[in-house]
């Protein structure tokens, strides 16, 4: 025991046996309550304790033993280490099975003293072996290039954002009363309500364009946003000589007419492993564009598209230069997590809340 807590302990014994003397003195309750700074009710309390137990101490709390064993507790976590997706009810039935019934809250109480909770899951490309041997090869390829080689890279991507696409996870501070409240409802559609298509890039110096794609795009459609976009985005940004562009290995990206117009236009391409949206900073934006765009609450594709363009023209230009300062820090996850390509979540959120944190100050509110 702390020292602290020690002399609260022995304070609060030695004014519970003034209370007992003052009151064998002849001392009424609120006599007593005033003289040694206490409630009139707390006086009463000590006493009655007092006259019933014939002492001042407060008795031990009695501890419910816990219906899960040792040995059923060891049971319940190795299924859990096993099959993680298993939910409580399951781990109920189990041990109703061997002779032992409990809640589902005993069940949480017992994976929570172990060190687990309930998380939603994340959301991952399918990764092939193939997949996750192109992605350590990259980053070992790339581990000890300077920071100056990626400020230099045009990082670009596409990104499908619907109409009501995040409204599913907000919450709303209401009474039981007000639950239909228009206040406090999400209006729902079928299918999203719609949803547009947009392609964007950006470097370290700032953001490109943002382009709305009608329909569906092939090749060619990728090819004349390219010309349309891309270019002037890097002439906006003043890239300057040597510049390295950016894309996954979307058929329409890797198709040979593509190819043809990147070599005659004398543009270099960054090699890039299938499968990898983690290894791109520019979701991190895209991420951030979508809590932005639900805030707005667009009502048609048309308002979507213009909070679009709006947002993506406010980001701060210190954002993208510490995405693209940090870029060593996904590579480095990677070859940390051997088995996967997603960076460790430590350093994700610690982008990802800096991110957050300059965009906040920006608006001025809270995000």
């Amino acid at each position: 025991m702390c020292l602290l807590c020690y002399l609260v302990r022995e304070q609060c014994k030695n004014i519970r046996d003034k209370i007992v003397d003052l009151l064998k003195a002849g001392m009424g309750y609120r006599t007593i309550g005033k003289q040694l700074g206490e409630k009139a009710t707390t006086v009463g309390a000590i006493i009655r304790k007092w006259k019933k137990f014939k002492m001042t101490v407060n008795l031990p709390l009695s501890r419910v033993p816990c219906k899960i064993s040792p040995r059923e507790a060891s049971m319940i976590m190795r299924k859990v280490r096993d099959q993680p997706r298993t939910t409580r009810q399951d781990l109920v039935n189990d041990l109703k099975r061997a002779g032992t019934t409990v809640s589902k809250k005993t069940i949480s109480n017992t994976l929570r003293r172990h060190g687990l909770k309930s998380c939603r899951a994340h959301k991952v490309p399918l990764l092939k072996p193939v997949h996750v041997q192109a992605c350590l090869k990259y980053a070992n390829d790339h581990l000890d290039d300077p920071e100056e080689e990626w400020e230099k890279v045009m990082w670009s991507d596409e990104t499908k954002i619907e109409l009501f696409g995040l409204n599913s996870t907000r919450r709303v501070w209401r009474k039981k009363k007000d639950e239909y409240n228009p206040k406090n409802t999400i209006p729902t559609v079928k299918h999203g309500g719609g949803n547009i298509i947009l392609w964007g890039c950006f470097s370290a110096k700032g953001t490109g364009r943002l382009h709305r794609i009608e329909g569906r795009m092939d090749g060619a459609m990728y090819r004349e946003i390219l010309a349309n976009n891309l270019l002037p985005s890097v002439r906006a940004l003043k890239m300057g000589r040597g510049w390295v562009f950016q894309h996954d290995n979307d058929p329409k990206h890797t198709a040979r007419a593509t190819t043809e117009w990147f070599r005659k236009k004398h543009l270099k391409v960054l090699e890039w492993p299938s499968q990898s949206p983690d290894l791109n900073p520019i979701e991190d934006l895209w991420r951030e564009l979508k809590v932005c765009i639900a805030q707005q609450q667009p009502r048609n594709l048309k308002d979507l598209e213009k909070v679009c363009m709006e947002e993506w023209a406010k980001i701060p230009a210190a954002v993208f230069a510490n995405l693209v300062k940090n870029y060593r820090k996904r590579i480095i996850s990677v070859i940390a997590n051997k088995d996967s390509v997603t960076p460790l979540k430590s350093t994700y959120d610690k982008n990802y809340r800096l991110l957050h944190a300059l965009l906040e100050e920006r608006r001025g509110m809270k995000c």
